[in-house]
């Protein structure tokens, strides 16, 4: 059995991206019952109201399309922007929410529990704790993503991994907007090149996997759409292309421990606090103080 993976290590980009994988792998039936309980409903109900406001959406198109509906600007617009499509994205970042704190919060509990998986009510317990402050966060950390892309996108690329962290600081040092919002630019103060490369790569596999997985979806879609021609898409390749997508988001997962990695590489190049209570351990039974090779 291959020894239990250990986040508190300085890494190099490699190995950020191969632990990445290990622990999936390692912790995989615990990882996907915290998200199936955690975040499954999100998800259902996210699904339920994006295929409700495709199927709509279609209707509307099929509509214009054979004169059946007013071609002024002002309709179609309330016609687009329904009360469904606000709905579909506050469930996408309910969704979204659910994701990275379940399993930040996994993690938090795998580090504090010796690397050892926690229970989904040991998870259950953080998860509801942490929800709403992340929830509240994240429509500051949009805008502030949002001005920063409208001046001219580079500054959106400067603040992007810190912002990539931000999550991370918040739930595992349980730290306030603040706090988690300067700690990040700290900790990426000297290492900002090789975290943002590291993320970078992590969010193309991360997307290059669930393209992969919803490529059924988009091969439906598309046959849907030529059968179809002017008449529009089949509700029936809308709906199945529409749960392929919201299942694949499962590889959200990937990411979310990309990322965490990246942050505790950071703080202990930093503050060194594995190597701390590693030296801690020296003495005491029982404890594998050369577990973790690495180099300071």
């Amino acid at each position: 059995m291959s020894e239990k993976l250990e986040f508190r290590k300085i890494r190099e980009f490699g190995e950020i991206i191969n632990d990445m994988f290990q622990f999936l792998k390692q912790n995989f039936k615990p990882l996907m019952k915290t998200y199936i309980y955690l975040c499954g409903f999100f998800v259902l109900a996210g699904m339920i109201a994006a295929i409700m406001y495709q199927l709509g959406i279609q209707k509307v198109a099929f509509g214009y399309g054979n004169g059946q509906s007013t071609v002024y600007g002002i309709q179609r617009l309330y016609d687009v922007f329904t009360l469904n499509y606000f709905l579909v994205i506050v469930l996408s970042m309910l969704n979204y929410t659910a994701i990275s704190v379940s399993i930040l919060c996994f993690i938090a509990l795998y580090v504090q529990k010796g690397n050892q998986a926690p229970t989904v009510e040991e998870v259950w317990a953080y998860f509801k704790y942490y929800f709403l402050r992340v929830f509240a966060s994240s429509f500051a950390i949009v805008i502030f993503l949002v001005i920063c892309f409208l001046f001219c996108f580079f500054p959106f690329v400067y603040v992007f991994p810190a912002m990539s962290i931000f999550y991370s600081v918040m739930v595992l040092e349980n730290g306030s907007f603040e706090y988690s919002f300067s700690r990040s630019f700290k900790l990426l103060k000297d290492q900002w090149w090789a975290t943002a490369g590291a993320i970078f790569v992590i969010w193309i596999i991360s997307y290059a996997c669930m393209s992969m997985a919803s490529l059924p979806a988009i091969i439906l879609t598309l046959v849907s759409g030529f059968a179809k021609g002017a008449g529009g898409f089949n509700s029936l390749a809308i709906i199945v292309s529409t749960i392929i997508q919201y299942v694949c988001q499962v590889f959200m997962i990937l990411p979310i421990i990309g990322v965490t990695l990246c942050y505790f590489n950071l703080v202990e190049r930093m503050d060194n606090t594995g190597l701390f209570e590693r030296i801690n351990q020296l003495g005491k039974s029982g404890a594998d103080v050369n577990s973790t090779p690495e180099d300071y």
